[in-house]
């Protein structure tokens, strides 16, 4: 199982922890982010996680910037991303398990280190249902075709 992650400036520690972590689960990182502190653009690399999630390229995206919110925003206008921005862990198990998103996003301003892992852990454990759910996923997707 393949994951983009992406981050911006404020973001290269959390991500650095975040990618070790789950790749000591057992999952292959693809970095799209910037190793850099220096000042950088977080639309740029939530739209690199976005395209390599709607291209197959990867089977999940975690972006991260300071809020979570401006790179999941990015993100999102990929066609066929949908994302979630978490800064606890039962959102991120919901967000799975009734909305099928592909992307999660969560800030580096906003949660730490062991919350941030608790978040994944709870998004990446966790499948779509389908079932009842998946009229609504559905109507996503159309509002995305409409344009």
């Amino acid at each position: 199982m393949k994951i983009a992650m992406g981050n911006d400036h404020s973001a290269v520690e959390l991500k650095n922890a975040i990618q070790a972590y789950v790749e000591s689960k057992g999952y292959e990182v693809i970095n799209f982010g910037t190793d850099s502190t220096e000042s950088c653009d977080y639309p740029v690399y939530g739209e690199k996680v976005g395209r390599a999630v709607a291209s197959g390229e990867a089977d999940y995206g975690i972006a991260i910037c300071g809020t979570g919110i401006g790179i999941g925003i990015a993100a999102g206008k990929v066609k066929g991303v949908r994302v979630c921005t978490c800064s606890e862990p039962y959102s991120a198990r919901l967000s799975r398990m009734h909305n099928n998103t592909n992307v999660l996003t969560f800030g580096a301003r906003v949660i730490g280190v062991e919350m941030a892992k608790m978040i994944v852990d709870e998004w990446l454990d966790n499948a779509y249902e389908g079932g009842r759910h998946q009229r609504r996923v559905d109507q996503l997707a159309e509002i995305e075709n409409r344009g």
